[in-house]
């Protein structure tokens, strides 16, 4: 649930769910295999976030995923993908049923990613940047062999602080964008998103990835939004200074992670395009959904190799993504 101030600037709510599911269950839900359940859409950037986190750590058994339709309405997402629309393990339609069982009459935003106690049906957490850094540092004891330091301790202060211009700047300035109020509140929130992109351009001029030499918590936080972001945020949100094809270090900066496996086997252009074209009917009314961009030009040679850098340190890339969470063929840049 997010508004739009009375100084017509986008507000996105933040009163999320902020109960922790830990290695020691001190808030009442121990990491468990098998226990809860990962409700994501594909569409969603947040949610992205979690899944790419869950791929690369090898936690597809221990927290079992479900994938919830591209479109939802004002009620909830919708496990519309599933036979007979309800979740096969969940059994519900909406995953607002699962808020309800935590808090009737719950009032706030029903968002994705959620992780869902499936013995009471209720939701856990929905608390998006908790959710990834939980599953880096709690759930270790089910984290496959190799499996990556998404979050060290040597550079977590470094970590945090460019997660945190990055979500002001990127991850949430394109949304002040695209839902502005007024001419005034774009044009603060345009000029925001690109200052940034220019500096984190800089920054990536001599270095593969944004802290340290290998893949974190960081490159993850940016690249949702930047995989995003010539299909639906440079036209749809009016972010339209220039492509990410025409920005040449985060063009081949995004590019390395999508060929990274773990970050674009997990990316489906159909369900980001459909969400954000049909369910935004304020911005695009018409609800036609663009037939571009060609997303052919993610496989192309990257050359970010030549800066050095270890994606996965001392640790080993994630195996092939398992039959029934593959992204259907023809839905990413296959």
């Amino acid at each position: 649930m997010s508004y739009v101030h009375p100084g017509r600037e986008y507000l996105r709510d933040s009163r999320y769910l902020t109960t922790r599911i830990t290695a020691d269950g001190r808030d009442g839900f121990p990491a468990e295999p098998g226990r809860y359940r990962l409700v994501v859409s594909r569409a969603c950037p947040w949610a992205s976030r979690a899944v790419i986190v869950r791929r690369l750590l090898g936690l597809e058994r221990a927290l079992p995923m479900a994938i919830a339709g591209p479109v939802h309405d004002e009620r909830s997402w919708t496990f519309d993908l599933d036979p007979g629309g309800r979740d096969p393990v969940l059994g519900i339609e909406r995953l607002q049923e699962a808020y309800f069982a935590r808090e009737p009459g719950y009032d706030r935003g029903i968002t994705v990613p959620a992780i869902i106690d499936v013995p009471s049906g209720a939701v856990v957490t929905n608390d998006f940047a908790r959710i990834t850094l939980d599953l880096s540092l709690e759930w270790t004891a089910y984290h496959r062999a190799g499996a990556p330091d998404l979050y060290p301790a040597g550079l977590r202060e470094e970590v945090d602080a460019v997660n945190e211009v990055v979500y002001e700047d990127v991850n949430n300035a394109v949304y002040r964008a695209g839902f502005a109020g007024s001419q005034e509140a774009y044009a603060k929130a345009y000029a925001r998103l690109f200052r940034r992109l220019d500096l984190l351009s800089e920054r990536l001029t001599a270095s593969r990835y944004l802290v340290g030499d290998t893949i974190t918590e960081a490159d993850v936080r940016l690249f949702t939004t930047l995989v995003r972001f010539d299909a639906v945020y440079h036209g749809h949100f009016k972010c339209n200074r220039r492509k990410l094809t025409e920005l040449p270090v985060l063009w081949a900066y995004a590019r390395d992670l999508f060929q990274t496996p773990g970050f674009g086997d997990t990316v489906d252009f159909d369900h980001i395009k459909r969400h954000y074209y049909l369910v935004h009917d304020d911005i695009n009314p018409t609800g036609i959904v663009p037939a571009g961009p060609d997303i052919s030009g993610w496989l192309t040679p990257h050359d970010r190799s030549a800066l050095g850098g270890r994606p996965f340190g001392t640790g080993t890339p994630p195996g092939p993504v398992s039959p029934d969470e593959a992204v259907p063929a023809g839905h990413g840049a296959d």
